[in-house]
């Protein structure tokens, strides 16, 4: 099976300690994720900006090529641009191109929906570096989840005119009751239209998800997506797809180090902790910087580039509440199971948006594959459950409660569309894989499952 990680809590503190260590004195970001509008050709239903319309005061192209100019001057070395659409927006290849003067590497994330060859030849010609395309499921899936009808074979017709150009492309997909099923299925389609590369991640309640909780996974229901991802982990990298997990995904189950690397190598990495303003900074379409681009505005923006300098932001305390003199002040904030993690002085909770829109509380993270396997063991099932709705603005978020219940406790019966390892769509090409799969402890029905044995 894919190589296990079994770190002592000693071992994981020791690694915590020369982690941090090594961020003293780090006061930016290296990689910036830049909102470049909000208005939106989707209607996504789980979009987590609420993106649509763009906002009422959007940077002009001029302060965006100023944005462009800090963001150089700050140390930052890669950009990616996201929406909405940013498409839409008439000056995005002179922000491109900018950029590359600048010398900064710069990556699009798009919808996918309407761009013509035209369009990807302008990409291309502007000094796009490669492009990431949001595919959610198969069609009928997509389609639903999007808003519109035709987006996912748009998104496959886009794909043909990347490739046409020799743009290079990768996939971003999220992962959810209604997405789960489909994932196999999905890899082949995407592998068949020559992506490069496949990002997945978690859907988590904000934003427009914020407001279908019928969607979201609940906790214990990663103890069969995990085991599916890592079949499908294994077939992708066998293959040369470097499919890799988004930062809410994994934390420390039996796959953790296939999830945390793209591709096989010599040195593998594995979660060390949220990076939010140690190598991340995000900017909204109105100027707003926060420390990473999923956290939701509300509690994380660290002031407007309008109205400061780059440099003098990113110097907050809301751009560095990730750093600390060493591994006590790196978890004080971890509250619940995470606050008696063995790993938790490596983990630091998993991604704060992700516990932060939960909870209105970071260092909690209810979406941790070994939190699964241990309340597992003890008997526990964990479920989240909508306390106090979202606002209705973008990056907004609700208030959600935490119940713990015995394993065999009856679902309620108003949550009866649940992601199970028996709705998996299975392809044929992973026959092999399955079939010399051994058993997997973390199956909710009592099945034998797990990914096939890889490198030991």
């Amino acid at each position: 099976m894919p190589k296990s990680l079994a770190l002592s809590a000693e071992s994981a503190t020791d690694y915590a300690e020369r982690a941090r260590a090594r961020l003293q004195g780090f006061s930016r970001g290296t990689y910036a994720v830049w909102e470049f509008t909000l208005k939106c050709n989707l209607a996504c239903e789980l979009c987590g900006s609420r993106a649509g319309s763009e906002r009422r005061k959007e940077l002009s192209t001029e302060e965006a090529l100023e944005v462009a100019r800090q963001l150089a001057e700050a140390g930052v070395k890669e950009v990616t641009l996201i929406g909405g659409e940013i498409l839409l927006r008439n000056d995005w290849q002179q922000v491109v191109r900018a950029l590359n003067d600048h010398g900064l590497l710069c990556s699009i994330l798009t919808g996918g929906y309407g761009v013509s060859l035209t369009t990807a030849r302008r990409m291309k010609a502007a000094g796009v570096a490669y492009a990431a395309i949001s595919v959610d499921g198969m069609e009928a899936t997509h389609d639903r989840l999007r808003g519109r009808e035709g987006s996912w074979t748009s998104c496959f017709r886009t794909m043909e005119h990347f490739r046409s150009v020799d743009l290079p492309f990768c996939i971003n997909s999220q992962l959810n009751r209604a997405t789960g099923p489909d994932i196999p299925r999905l890899y082949e389609a995407i592998h068949a239209a020559g992506a490069r590369g496949w990002m997945v991640q978690l859907t988590f309640p904000m934003g427009n998800a914020a407001d279908h909780a019928r969607e979201l996974l609940q906790p214990c229901e990663l103890l069969d997506l995990y085991p599916m991802l890592a079949v499908v982990f294994q077939r992708a990298h066998s293959e040369g797809v470097g499919m890799s997990a988004g930062d809410n995904v994994g934390y420390y189950g039996p796959y953790e180090l296939l999830f945390r690397n793209s591709m096989p190598t010599e040195e593998p990495s594995l979660w060390q902790g949220c990076q939010a303003g140690l190598y991340t900074v995000g900017v909204e379409s109105d100027g707003i910087i926060k420390a990473c681009s999923s956290l939701p505005t509300g509690g994380f923006s660290a002031g407007n580039i309008r109205r400061q300098p780059l440099r003098k932001i990113l110097a907050k305390k809301e751009m560095r509440f990730n750093l600390g003199g060493g591994t006590r002040a790196g978890v004080a904030h971890l509250w619940g199971f995470c606050k008696r993690c063995e790993y938790g002085a490596l983990c630091r909770g998993g991604c704060s948006a992700t516990a932060y829109v939960f909870f209105n509380r970071r260092g909690n993270n209810p979406y941790c594959h070994h939190r699964a396997l241990e309340q597992q063991r003890r008997g526990v099932r964990e479920r989240v459950v909508p306390a106090r709705k979202a606002t209705g603005r973008p990056y907004d978020f609700g208030l959600w409660q935490l119940v713990e219940e015995p394993i065999d406790a009856p679902w309620p019966s108003d949550d009866s569309h649940h992601f199970t390892w028996d709705r998996i769509e299975w392809p044929a090409g992973f026959e092999p894989w399955l079939a010399s799969a051994p058993a997997n402890e973390g199956a909710q029905d009592g099945r034998e499952h797990v990914p096939p044995e890889g490198d030991e």
